[in-house]
């Protein structure tokens, strides 16, 4: 296969030094990118081969246990790419970065949003728990500082006042979710990956992302139900 054996270029090393340091991007931008590192470098480029283009870097990633991959943002269902850490768990990686204490608020916070009905948390829930750690109690003040850094580092996302995961946390965590979460973590039946915020059918419990409730729906007239086929109950996005 030609594009399995494909040579890692300059090219291919500066679209990777540039996904490292955002950590992840919109695919737009990452078309963007892969455009401009083949033109630098006066590699071949062709716009539809970004896919084989990351494939050949992911084959020099696989001994260092990294990989990019292709997600898609659960708020707009639009593609993303992100560097993700295969050799270990999410919350290892993490465990270097914050204190024991910030990482227990994570955890807390992961589990409101993984418990919660629309895949959201809210702050004042949140600082709630700031004085409850085990670890060591935090102030509203520090507990509000450190959310701001989860949203910074992208593990978190906010919109007035309400946190959900990051499409990036969402891409490298989906396995842990899964295994940790067995009981309520769900899949979306369109699209098969991890649903956080998501709409449930009311009779049989399945869970649809919000983007493709909207794609599915789309064409149909009344809206039931992909799997037990009883009448969709929420408003269509």
């Amino acid at each position: 296969n030609a594009a399995m054996a494909a040579q890692m270029s300059d090219a291919h090393r500066r679209f990777l030094q540039v996904l490292m340091s955002h950590g992840i991007m919109e695919g737009s931008e990452a078309r963007k990118l892969h455009r401009c590192c083949c033109e630098i470098h006066k590699v071949y480029y062709a716009h539809d081969k970004l896919d084989d283009f990351i494939t050949t870097i992911n084959i020099r990633l696989q001994p260092l246990f990294m990989q990019i991959r292709k997600g898609m943002s659960e708020g707009d269902g639009r593609a993303h790419y992100a560097l993700v850490n295969l050799a270990e768990t999410e919350i290892t990686k993490m465990a270097s970065d914050y204190a024991e204490n910030e990482l227990e608020l994570f955890r807390k916070t992961m589990d409101l949003i993984i418990l919660s009905e629309n895949g959201f948390a809210c702050s004042t829930d949140i600082l709630n728990l700031a004085d409850q750690l085990k670890t060591k109690k935090m102030k509203k003040k520090e507990a509000e500082q450190v959310l701001k850094i989860f949203v910074e580092d992208k593990w978190l996302s906010e919109r007035n006042g309400e946190y959900t995961l990051h499409t990036r946390c969402i891409m490298e965590m989906e396995q842990y979710i899964l295994s940790i979460y067995q009981d309520t973590a769900r899949k979306c039946n369109i699209c098969h990956s991890l649903a956080i915020q998501s709409q449930v059918c009311e009779t049989c419990g399945i869970a649809m992302h919000l983007p493709c409730v909207a794609k599915y729906f789309k064409a149909q007239t009344e809206p039931r139900c992909p799997h037990c086929n009883d009448f969709w109950p929420h408003e269509i996005p």
